[in-house]
């Protein structure tokens, strides 16, 4: 199958785009043809060995944890889906070799979903990695409740649109920080805009003057600061970005798959509580494109790799 890969650490320029072996399915997995697979900054990440410490390369590696696509073979011990079912997933194990930017994936079955039906293949890969995040901060570590003050950092991004949905429909008033040119779309999310920069507290501060009942950081370093400093008494302090946060008392976050999470994302995705934002998309021969611009740090919403296939292909194709 056709894949993008890359055989040792480095910048996009490590990537390459050609035929690698053809994914084995496990009795746990399920065999997805891919549709699309959104880009993480985790992704790039991984492909630098910034996560070495904990995630053993197997060389080649094909990067991506989001999936969206359909089911072409499930394996022997999975009753959950069948052929031609439409899926998402956060596709991640705990080495890195075998992701979803490729033709091809063997996802574990504890890591799919069925995909929104009211979602394109393209807005549906968006939704794992972000969505779980945004998901199990928002409603589990930081328990979001009607009523709270909640601050989110990097709010137009992918994590922090969702999580800005999340937590308005948990009944919380969200500030939200972006760039300018994002302050009209988180309004249509329904956050109060600020400005990233120099006087950030204190612009927080002047629309919660008694501070934030819970603050998401996922950015880290000087956002992490003033998260910290803007809290109200007995505050929450979520980070996916900085360890330093437990120094402050709160919380460090990793994403975790969970399909139980994931239906659930589903469903509100189809109640029209989540929606998801596809600032651009690229064909699989371009990822390192979509890697660059990702790495930039100004997306709104996702961006995200298709691939590309014809009426002919099918089950059979493979």
């Amino acid at each position: 199958m056709k894949a993008i890969s890359y055989r040792q650490y480095g910048g996009p320029e490590v990537l390459e785009y050609g035929d690698v072996r053809d994914p084995k399915v496990g009795p746990d997995s399920v065999l997805v043809k891919v549709r699309a697979a959104s880009v993480n900054p985790v992704d790039w990440k991984c492909m630098g060995g910034h996560l070495d410490a904990i995630l053993d390369p197997v060389f080649p590696v094909i990067p991506g944890w989001d999936v969206a696509g359909v089911v072409v073979q499930p394996g022997a011990a999975v009753p959950e889906f069948v052929v031609g079912d439409e899926v998402i997933g956060y596709v991640r194990e705990d080495f890195l070799s075998r992701g979803t930017f490729a033709e091809y994936v063997a996802a574990p079955v504890r890591t799919l979903a069925r995909k929104p039906r009211n979602l394109t293949f393209e807005e549906a890969s968006g939704l794992p990695l972000a969505g779980l995040t945004a998901f199990q901060v928002i409603t589990k570590t930081l328990d979001v409740t009607e009523g709270d003050v909640v601050l989110v950092h990097a709010a137009a991004g992918g994590v922090g649109s969702i999580a800005v949905q999340l937590a308005r429909h948990a009944g919380a008033r969200v500030i939200g920080t972006a760039s300018e040119r994002n302050h009209d779309f988180l309004r249509e999310l329904g956050a109060e805009p600020v400005t990233y920069g120099e006087g950030l507290a204190e612009r927080v501060r002047a629309l919660a003057p008694e501070g934030v009942d819970a603050a998401f950081d996922t950015v880290g370093g000087d956002a992490l600061k003033v998260s910290a400093e803007v809290l109200a008494p007995g505050g929450r302090l979520a980070s996916i970005a900085d360890g330093a946060v437990i120094g402050l008392g709160g919380h460090y976050c990793f994403v975790r798959p969970d399909a139980d999470d994931l239906q659930r994302l589903t469903q509100l995705v189809e109640q029209d509580v989540v929606t998801v934002h596809v600032s651009e998309t690229f064909p699989l021969e371009r990822a390192a494109d979509a890697y660059r611009l990702s790495a930039e740090g100004r997306t709104r919403g996702k961006i995200v790799v298709t691939v590309d296939w014809t009426a002919e292909d099918g089950p059979a194709a493979h």
